[in-house]
């Protein structure tokens, strides 16, 4: 390497170390979202081990609907969304398990654990640390969370390890539920009392206009967003997403995010540099 480009390097890590300090011992929430999956995955899992290596809490939620979609389609099952959230019944709840726990999980955990062992795979069922119940008869099997036990994941971190969890809660008969993973990393992250909740997917951030790229908001209030939920700015799978950040910020998560996870490192660019990139919403 010569001495040109070393320089920028350093100044990169230099200009890393107050926001090292700042989230050191901090619980950080990470929303990996299925339409920003694909071959960035190894980035990402790179991303997230050195966020855990300099002393964060991280811990990991993501989605999967592409892919529980794909294998809908396949098996030639119709889909149906109500406000950006698809219509369960019994059989596309066993299809949604099997994508999430069997599928997509599997694939994420073994990803960041190639640097290590320091990947745990959980579902909401394990040690019932997600309650949830119904939201409505007209989406059959899609829950609420109603209560995040914090202490199952408490004991994860507390043992050095990244939990990485699929979304699939339960209640207190033991029925199943397949909950929106926005809905739920905002339930965990007000759980766990994160310094910070992000969102990747496979757009840039809030826009005031979906259809207008250069509406990009870089900071927005919770009460604004209320309202952009209520004009029709924010619509289809944007509305969990969104409304997910507002309940977060107002339960005590200091900020929350919306980032493009198609960026290489875009985690990196949000936690260690001065710039920013994305929405950031505040209480």
């Amino acid at each position: 390497m010569s001495v040109a480009e070393a320089g920028p390097k350093a100044d990169v890590l230099v200009e890393a170390i107050p926001y090292i300090r700042r989230f050191s011992g901090k619980t950080v929430v990470v929303k990996y979202g299925g339409n920003a999956m694909g071959d960035d995955l190894s980035t990402f899992a790179e991303d997230i081990v050195l966020l855990h290596s300099v002393g964060m809490r991280v811990v990991v939620v993501h989605g999967g609907g592409p892919q529980i979609g794909d294998l809908l389609s396949r098996l030639g099952k119709e889909t149906r969304f109500v406000d950006g959230l698809r219509v369960t019944d019994a059989e596309t709840l066993d299809i949604a398990r099997m994508v999430l726990v069997g599928k997509v999980n599997r694939e994420i955990v073994s990803t960041i654990n190639v640097h290590g062992p320091l990947a745990v795979g959980v579902s909401g069922e394990d040690c019932g640390f997600l309650h949830a119940s119904a939201r409505s008869p007209e989406l059959g099997f899609v829950g609420d969370i109603d209560l995040v036990d914090r202490r199952f994941l408490d004991q994860l971190l507390e043992s050095g390890f990244i939990p990485v969890v699929a979304t699939i809660a339960m209640d207190a008969a033991g029925q199943a539920y397949n909950v929106n993973a926005d809905t739920a990393a905002g339930a965990i992250a007000s759980a766990m009392e994160a310094e910070k909740l992000v969102y990747l997917t496979d757009i840039e951030g809030v826009r005031k206009d979906a259809a207008d790229p250069a509406s990009l908001l870089s900071t927005v209030s919770a009460d604004e967003l209320d309202g952009m939920i209520r004009d029709g700015s924010v619509t289809a799978g944007m509305i969990p997403k969104v409304a997910s950040c507002t309940g977060a910020v107002r339960a005590g998560v200091r900020h929350a995010h919306v980032l493009d996870g198609r960026i290489p490192h875009v985690l990196l660019l949000e936690f260690f540099t001065d710039a920013g990139i994305g929405t950031m919403v505040t209480p």
